[in-house]
């Protein structure tokens, strides 16, 4: 469904010279320099496919949705979506998509949904029959009827998403691209969003690109990722491939008997001939509540037990796995050249 190849983006920037004289200068000889904002990232995507598109900011994930939008065009490489290329027949190609920008609407703002939805409708060309059971799905899937009739300025930031995912559903597009969907969604909100996502891609085959800062949504909707930092591609794999590579932390929790008696624990003394290296292990307490962030390649979840219960009492204790936060942030900081494919 969608094809991207060696694509690239590269943006001439000024370099001006500090101080008013350098000002003047750059007035008639500017220095230019070339940056490198996506730099030959190559990845594919199959019809029906949630695909994870995450990064640190800076990285290139806007500039990247943005050419594959057609927004923006690529100074080398190519993005095939459907078939088509994003840059060229442009009316044909818009009508196969849709685009939800969490920070920004394409609703206007003094109008009813209804008359907004009206107004999608003739520019999308959707036939009467196609809207009214579109409607009806997304009536369904998103719970648009108790606000349909408000002008989208009297609109909550939740009921506003809602509307803005219809609005980018109404012409049923074959991909659909999700730039930050629950920014600033309280977590029943961004519960719901995700559940209106995963049903809309399950019940109508979506193909669905997702750019988020909120892992969770990462966990909840997609099987893959591809994550690209500096522009360039440093992960493209399934999440639990990530898990398992980059999973070796565990957190263990517990509430000791004691307060005072936490200050007898020496994890890094106890568990010294164990070569941990910065990030191998962590801990933190407030009040009689620990928490202690290990890497199991190091040291094993029986050894860390086994010291913890053998120091102090403890009234109750779990170990869990490290979440994808974690897993992502040690990619990021150790593992990225390694984990490039």
């Amino acid at each position: 469904m969608i094809q991207v190849d060696n694509l690239q983006k590269y943006f001439k920037k000024t370099v001006k010279q500090p101080g008013f004289m350098g000002s003047v200068k750059s007035l008639f000889h500017s220095e230019k320099e070339i940056v490198k904002a996506v730099d030959d990232i190559t990845f594919h995507v199959d019809k029906g496919e949630i695909l994870g598109f995450i990064g640190p900011n800076g990285a290139g994930k806007s500039t990247v949705i943005k050419m594959l939008t057609g927004i923006l065009t690529p100074t080398g490489g190519s993005c095939i979506i459907n078939g088509q290329n994003p840059q060229k027949n442009r009316k044909k190609y818009v009508k196969e998509i849709g685009v939800v920008f969490g920070q920004r609407t394409q609703l206007w703002w003094d109008l009813p949904l209804t008359e907004t939805y009206a107004v999608l409708k003739e520019i999308y060309e959707v036939d009467d029959a196609q809207f009214k059971k579109q409607m009806a799905f997304l009536n369904e899937v998103l719970e648009l009827e108790p606000f349909i009739k408000s002008p989208v300025r009297t609109l909550s930031l939740g009921q506003r998403m809602r509307a803005d995912l219809a609005a980018s559903l109404l012409h049923n597009p074959k991909v659909l691209f999700l730039d930050e969907p629950t920014i600033g969604l309280d977590v029943v909100v961004k519960d719901n969003i995700r559940k209106a996502i995963a049903k809309i891609n399950r019940e109508e085959g979506t193909t669905v690109i997702l750019t988020t800062h909120d892992l969770e949504d990462i966990s909840s909707l997609c099987k893959r990722i591809v994550m690209i930092d500096h522009g360039k591609k440093v992960y493209d794999g399934s999440l639990y491939s990530l898990k398992q590579k980059y999973g070796q932390m565990r957190e263990l929790n517990f509430e000791a008997a004691d307060a005072s008696a936490i200050a007898a624990l020496d994890y890094e003394t106890a568990f010294a001939a164990s070569n941990l290296s910065e990030g191998d292990l962590t801990f933190k307490n407030e009040g009689t509540m620990v928490n202690v962030g290990f890497n199991t390649d190091k040291i094993s979840v029986e050894q860390m037990l086994n010291y913890t219960l053998g120091t102090l009492h403890v009234k109750d204790i779990n170990v869990k796995d490290a979440d994808i936060e974690e897993i992502i942030r040690r990619l990021y900081k150790g593992g990225a050249e390694d984990a490039a494919l």
